[in-house]
């Protein structure tokens, strides 16, 4: 979650779902009768090397420490999250929890994140690690990095509570950054916090892969504009740090995916500085937040923010070949009068470059909350439960869908057997769905039922020219 400063967006039984090792380019060609596509964006695969759709919400409990960490995430947000047709989380863990002490990892907090896992799993929810950070850490009255890595050279820290983003441009927050990058057992330490979670987690069913550290930030040289600053952050300190990740997580893990960010100023339309990262497995996971809707000004369609944003963060992942999912997006007011005008902006935006996108934030209330009390989505939010591939085995020809007539229409040319079969989310619609198949193929069912969600597989030959319409 981010907040604002100064015209800058900064951002703030069991079926196993084991991550796999390659990604998957869609071929510029068209379903039948249709004229050739634009080749997509890589895909985020499975074990079976099925591509992925991920649509889910961050899940997090920024209140909660120590004994009681985790404590607000329950069964409830996994069975809720599915139950809408929602396959992706996000799951905000802590340094500081899971290291409170330097050397000594809390047993207690590593069974709570598998239970977490457990629970994801059984509702077959896809879930990424983000190694949280807010304002670096405790240290400065937030969470994340732990107090005893947190260096500030006697550098003062001001808090800003009514702007609690721009505490982050305080001398003492911005050279703990640079510790943090630089000094040489912080990033031993940073190594080994990664290795903990990679070798408990590796392996577990729901486990997607590894988001290093949200929403990076760094210490401005004298004279550098905030633009200027970011690229040479993530040039010369971000990027080894992710380097350093995939080499700590790949000592025990080597089929998560990991999720590289930038920093949060790409939301300004400002391409990245960020450099290769040498590894099979990377997903690039910018944050979607815009200024002034973040300070509660309503979405000017007018303004081409999101035409800027796309623009902007397209070149790095086409340039590196990979996919992108969103880790972050929403805004905080949701029920403003072009708000759905937003929505359905944003959605039409991911479609076109990502591989999938973690809304902020499941939680049940007001704000930034994907649902109210009863566990409804909340006005305009919506918007965000629409069918979906989830997993297709084979290669996507097209993948559409038309919110007006919310008709969503998959063309694929099939896989070997050994990738199994192409999965359908169909969130719960008063209409219900109808599902018909064109091809060598055929489905589990034909029809779902009004108010509920389902997951609907298509099996087909090897080679098979398939596509599946799903209609109200």
């Amino acid at each position: 979650m981010l907040a604002v400063l100064g015209g800058v967006t900064p951002a703030s039984g069991t079926t196993p779902l084991l991550p796999g090792a390659r990604t998957e380019t869609d071929p510029g060609t068209g379903a039948e009768g249709e004229p050739p596509r634009a080749p997509r964006a890589p895909r985020v695969t499975d074990s079976r090397g099925r591509a992925l759709a991920l649509r889910g919400w961050n899940v997090e409990d920024k209140t909660h420490r120590g004994e009681a960490a985790l404590s607000s995430i329950t069964e409830k947000h996994f069975r809720d999250m599915r139950g809408h047709g929602f396959n992706f989380a996000r799951l905000l863990v802590f340094w500081d929890d899971l290291e409170p002490r330097r050397g000594h990892y809390s047993a207690g907090y590593l069974r709570k994140i598998e239970r977490i896992l457990d629970w994801a799993a059984k509702y077959r929810v896809h879930v990424l690690l983000d190694a949280h950070q807010d304002v670096f850490g405790p240290a400065f009255g937030h969470r994340g990095i732990p107090e005893w890595a947190t260096r500030t050279d006697g550098l003062p820290f001001t808090p800003q509570p009514d702007d609690w983003f721009s505490e982050y441009f305080q001398p003492a927050v911005q050279r703990a950054f640079t510790h943090l990058y630089e000094d040489a057992d912080l990033r031993r330490a940073q190594a080994s916090m990664w290795r903990v979670l990679a070798e408990r987690f590796g392996g577990h069913p729901a486990l997607l892969g590894y988001d290093p550290l949200n929403e990076p930030m760094g210490e401005l040289r004298e004279g550098e504009d905030l633009p200027t600053a970011a690229r040479r952050i993530e040039a010369e300190q971000i990027t080894p740090m992710h380097r350093r990740a995939a080499r700590a997580i790949r000592s025990a893990d080597r089929d998560g995916w990991l999720f590289v960010e930038p920093t949060p100023i790409v939301g300004e339309g400002v391409p990245t500085g960020l450099g290769r990262i040498e590894d099979p497995r990377v997903v690039y996971a910018p944050h979607f937040y815009n200024t002034a809707m973040e300070a509660g000004a309503d979405y000017d369609p007018s303004a081409g923010w999101i035409e800027s944003y796309e623009a902007a963060v397209t070149a790095y992942p086409r340039r590196h070949g990979l996919p992108v999912v969103i880790g972050e997006w929403g805004p905080l007011n949701n029920g403003l009068p072009h708000m759905r005008e937003f929505y359905e902006d944003a959605l039409a935006s991911f479609g076109r470059y990502s591989a999938g996108w973690a809304g902020y934030v499941w939680c049940y209330g007001g704000g930034y909350c994907a649902a109210d009390e009863s566990g409804a989505l909340r006005p305009n939010k919506e918007l965000t439960a629409t069918p979906y591939a989830a997993a297709v085995a084979g290669r996507v020809r097209a993948d559409t869908y038309d919110p007006d007539g919310r008709v969503h229409r998959l063309s694929y040319t099939a896989g070997p057997w050994r990738q199994g079969t192409t999965e359908l989310s169909l969130p719960p619609s008063p209409d219900g769905w109808r599902i018909s198949v064109a091809g060598r193929a055929v489905s589990d069912r034909r029809t779902v039922a009004p108010g509920t969600s389902a997951l609907v597989r298509v099996r087909a030959l090897p080679g098979a020219r398939v596509t599946v319409t799903v209609t109200p």
